[in-house]
C-alpha cells in the first residue's frame, strides 16, 4: 500500500481536502495515513497504533471530512479524548482543514461554562471533541442535543481511555450513541483494551500497528538519556540539565514532567525564582489559564513548560527539543508518550531521566518496552554541590507560598461533589480530608528558613 502512495490525491480523497493538506505543507501522506485512510472511507472499523508524531488526527480528520461534505448534518462524528488540551488541538486540525465546507465544530470539555457549551450543542454542530467527564454531565443534565444520528465515533489516545479511569463516563455516552457507527480508534501504544474492542466491534474491523524493523518504540531521531541522582538532589539536578542544555542552545523549548500537581507547581515557583522563566501545566489551573500557558509556549513567549500527565498525551508542539522526567513514569508506555513530545515529525529531540536509586527497576522495565538502552548524560557534580543549597531554600520558600494561597480549593470542592453524589456527609468527610492534609504536610518554620540561609552565606 505505502509504495503505491505518493500523495493524497492516491488515497482518493477529495481535491479540496488535497488543497488544504497542500495549503499547510503536507505533501505525502505519513504510512499510518497511507494505509488507515482507504479503510475507512470503504466504512470498515479501525485500529491504528503509531509513534508518536506520525499522523494519527489527520489519519482519522481527512476521511471524516470527506464523508461529511456528501451529507452534511450535525452531529456528524464525535471524538473522544482524555485531556482538554488535546481536545482543543484536535479541534483546531479539523478547522484548518474543514475552513473550506464551513465546518462547524464543538469543543466540550470541563473547566468552561456549561451554559455556552449547552448553547452550542444545541445547534447541533458537525464534530463534537469532548472529554468523557464533561461530555457525560451534558448528556445527564440536559436535553437539547442527541448524538443518536452519528456517523464516527474517535477514540484518540484510546488506550488511556479505555484503562479504567473513564469507565463510568464512558458507559453513559455509549448508551447515547447508535448502534450503526463507524469506530476509529487511535494511539501510539496498543493495550489489551483495544484488542478487546475488536471482538466487540460489529463492523468488521481493520488493525493497522506501524511495524519498524529496530524494533524500538521511539522515534530513531530521539536521543535518549538518563542522570544518576540522590533522591534529595533531585531538582539541583534538573537545574544543571537545564543550564547545561541553555549553554549550548539559548532558545531551544524545554518540557518537563512530573508526578503531581503539587510538585509541578513548586517546581515552576521554584524555576522562575532562580531565574527560568517558566509556565505549568496541570489538573488544578483553571482551564482558562492551561489554555494561556500552553499558547505563550508553543508561541515561544516562553521556552520552559512544566507538566503533568495532562501534557504526556498527544500534544503536537514541533518547537520542543528536551524532554526532561523530573520523576520516572510509574506506568513504562507513559514514558513513550512523554518522549513523544520531541523528535516530532522526522525533527531531531533529546529526553533525558532523572533517575534515583528507587528508579532503576522502573527504567529497566522501560527500556524493555522501547526497545533499546538509555544512556548515560554526563553531569559535573561539583556544580550540582555549588546549587544544591540555594535550590532547595528556593523550593521550600515556594511550598510555604503555596501553603498560604487556596491551591487545595479547587480540590476540595470536587472532592466535596463527589461526595454529595455519593450520598456521604461533606463536613464530615472534609474534616478527615484536612486531617490527612496536615498530617503529610511539613510546615517549615521562617526561623529555620533564616538559619538555613544564613549558615549557607557564611
Amino acid at each position: 500500500m505505502i509504495d503505491k502512495v505518493n500523495s493524497f490525491v492516491d488515497l482518493k480523497l477529495n481535491s479540496w481536502i488535497v488543497k488544504q493538506c497542500n495549503s499547510i505543507g503536507l505533501k505525502k501522506p505519513t504510512p499510518i495515513q497511507a494505509n488507515c485512510i482507504p479503510r475507512i472511507l470503504a466504512g470498515e472499523d479501525c485500529i491504528g497504533c503509531a509513534k508518536t508524531g506520525s499522523g494519527k488526527t489527520l489519519a482519522f480528520a481527512l476521511p471524516i471530512l470527506q464523508k461529511l461534505c456528501e451529507d452534511p448534518y450535525g452531529i456528524f462524528a464525535l471524538i473522544l479524548t482524555p485531556t482538554r488540551e488535546l481536545a482543543f488541538q484536535i479541534a483546531d486540525q479539523f478547522s484548518v482543514i474543514g475552513q473550506a465546507i464551513n465546518l462547524k465544530k464543538s469543543v466540550i470539555v470541563g473547566g468552561m461554562d456549561m451554559m455556552i457549551q449547552g448553547k452550542e450543542l444545541a445547534k447541533h454542530p458537525h464534530i463534537v471533541v469532548a472529554t468523557p467527564g464533561r461530555l457525560a454531565d451534558h448528556l445527564e443534565s440536559c436535553d437539547t442535543f442527541t448524538l443518536k444520528r452519528i456517523k464516527f465515533l474517535v477514540l484518540d489516545e484510546a488506550d488511556r481511555l479505555l484503562s479504567g479511569q473513564f469507565d463510568e463516563q464512558i458507559k453513559t455516552i455509549f448508551q447515547a450513541l447508535p448502534k450503526q457507527k463507524q469506530s476509529l480508534l487511535f494511539s501510539a501504544t496498543i493495550t489489551d483494551a483495544l484488542d478487546q474492542v475488536q471482538k466487540v466491534s460489529s463492523n468488521k474491523v481493520y488493525m493497522w500497528e506501524s511495524k519498524e524493523e529496530s524494533g524500538v518504540a521511539t522515534v530513531d531521531q530521539l536521543e535518549q538519556h538518563y542522570v544518576l541522582s540522590p533522591k534529595e538532589a533531585r531538582d539541583a539536578y534538573l537545574v544543571e540539565v537545564i543550564r547545561m542544555f541553555r549553554s549550548n542552545n539559548e532558545n531551544g523549548s524545554i518540557m518537563i514532567f512530573t508526578d503531581t500537581c503539587k510538585n509541578c507547581q513548586l517546581l515552576c515557583m521554584t524555576l522562575n525564582e532562580v531565574g527560568f522563566t517558566n509556565v505549568a501545566l496541570h489538573a488544578m489551573i483553571k482551564q482558562r489559564e492551561r489554555l494561556s500557558a500552553l499558547s505563550k509556549f508553543k508561541s515561544n513567549h516562553v521556552r520552559i513548560l512544566i507538566a503533568t500527565e495532562v501534557a504526556a498525551r498527544g500534544l503536537d508542539i514541533p518547537t520542543v527539543e528536551l524532554v526532561i522526567n523530573h520523576t520516572v513514569p510509574n506506568i513504562p508506555k507513559e514514558y513513550i508518550h512523554r518522549v513523544g513530545r520531541t523528535a516530532r515529525a522526522g525533527r531531531g529531540g533529546m529526553a533525558i531521566t532523572i533517575v534515583t536509586p528507587n528508579d532503576i527497576k522502573l527504567i529497566h522495565a522501560i527500556e524493555e518496552i522501547i526497545g533499546t538502552k538509555l544512556t548515560e548524560f554526563k553531569i559535573d557534580d561539583k556544580e550540582v554541590v555549588t546549587i544544591f543549597t540555594q535550590i532547595s531554600v528556593t523550593k521550600r520558600e515556594a511550598e510555604i507560598k503555596l501553603d498560604e494561597t487556596d491551591f487545595y480549593e479547587k480540590k476540595l470542592i470536587n472532592k466535596r461533589k463527589k461526595l454529595i453524589l455519593e450520598g456521604k456527609d461533606p463536613d464530615e468527610e472534609e474534616e478527615k480530608l484536612m486531617k490527612k492534609i496536615q498530617k503529610h504536610r511539613k510546615p517549615i518554620k521562617k526561623a529555620k528558613l533564616n538559619n538555613i540561609e544564613s549558615s549557607s552565606s557564611s
